[in-house]
């Protein structure tokens, strides 16, 4: 419902026009006061027209048959208590790779990194998604460079950032990917700010930084 205040401005421009001689506003008072419905334009505009003409003009464009009933309507509306709605809460962080070959890229990180296919879609597919616990890593084929030269490996930028709870689980993680032979950009090592984590370099040179805290 717009501000009272704003619809009484409303009516007192309709007034305005009608006064002025402006043709638009015949069409408007026309189509929506019946009094008016058999006039044409001049008819309407040498009419008299009042305030209270404008402003029922108002009130049946905004649904309501008289300017007291909308004045009822806006008031009952405005003493009503908004119903309460809880902070629509962020379920989970979808992470998005560019690769070459989704089906490579799939064979990846099940076969090194311990993920699942979720799915993979298109045929042949261009699109996919690996998920490992509450990890999930989307995959977007790309088929032309999405970064200048080595920028990623000189800049470590990262791709994706997966978080584990334990010391003993980020040692863990490590060793077990090291075991599969997986490149690392970054071995396991413990971070100024007491965190303890390792980068994984996929086939498509994406950064994956798994981290843990530090004993």
């Amino acid at each position: 419902m717009p501000n009272l205040e704003n619809l009484r401005k409303q009516a007192k421009q309709y007034l305005k026009w009608h006064r002025g001689r402006y043709h638009p506003v015949a069409a408007e008072i026309r189509a929506v006061l019946p009094r008016f419905q058999t006039f044409d334009d001049n008819e309407v505009l040498e009419a008299e027209f009042k305030l209270a003409d404008a402003q029922e003009l108002v009130a049946r464009q905004m649904g309501f048959e008289s300017w007291q009933a909308l004045k009822s309507g806006a008031l009952t509306m405005t003493a009503q208590q908004n119903p309460a709605v809880d902070r629509p809460q962020v379920h989970s962080t979808v992470a998005q790779l560019f690769v070459a070959d989704i089906t490579s890229a799939c064979d990846f990180y099940t076969e090194k990194l311990g993920f699942v296919v979720d799915f993979v879609y298109g045929d042949p597919p261009f699109y996919g998604q690996v998920s490992r616990d509450n990890a999930i890593l989307a995959l977007r084929l790309v088929c032309e460079p999405v970064f200048v030269g080595d920028i990623r490996e000189r800049e470590h930028l990262l791709s994706a950032i997966l978080n584990v709870e334990t010391s003993d689980e980020i040692k863990q993680l490590f060793l077990s990917f090291q075991g599969a032979g997986v490149p690392f950009h970054q071995s396991l090592r413990t971070e100024p700010w007491g965190a303890r984590n390792f980068i994984v370099l996929d086939p498509d040179g994406n950064l994956i930084l798994f981290a843990g805290p530090a004993d």
